[in-house]
């Protein structure tokens, strides 16, 4: 890029577009109140023109994306607020990139233990739907008197060892 009388100012502005507020909002998706508060958590960096109006770039739009994508995996405005804050003091990336590979990592553990309980709840609904669906006219006795001889009652609620005590 050709520099005009010497000034980055020009070059910058050729380079990086500018946005005011509502059109990196229109562009991110995200609502005018969103935008400012992240500002104001310091996810999002802001300047402002000789006449006071807030404007962004495109680097800042690659943020708001950046967060919204970590928002939707989980991560909380204060997770998300400790990585950008690493950039301070991490010019090659590599504090950013170790937390996040933490984060990540966090995330894909608590998120496959949810899965694992979620698992059993669902095969848990399976075979409840299995014995009603198998149920013969026996089932207004459940739980009553074929409890005994029933032969799901080591999985069965009403046939454990504390309510035949009761």
């Amino acid at each position: 890029m050709q520099r005009l009388q010497g000034t980055t100012d020009l070059v910058y502005n050729q380079i990086m577009k500018r946005y005011r507020i509502g059109e990196i909002a229109r562009l991110s998706g995200l609502t005018l109140r969103t935008i400012r508060y992240y500002g104001e958590l310091g996810l999002l960096s802001e300047s402002r023109t000789g006449g006071g109006q807030r404007y962004y770039t495109d680097q800042d739009l690659v943020y708001l994306k950046r967060i919204i994508e970590l928002k939707s995996l989980g991560f909380t405005l204060d997770e998300i607020a400790r990585i950008i804050r690493l950039r301070e003091d991490d010019q090659s990336g590599n504090k950013r990139r170790t937390e996040l590979l933490t984060q990540y990592r966090s995330k894909l553990s608590q998120d496959m233990e949810k899965m694992g309980v979620l698992q059993s709840h669902i095969d848990e609904l399976k075979w409840h739907i299995d014995q009603l669906e198998s149920a013969e006219d026996g089932f207004t006795e459940c739980p009553g008197a074929a409890c005994a001889g029933c032969e799901h009652k080591s999985r069965c609620i009403f046939f454990s060892s504390d309510s035949r005590r009761s």
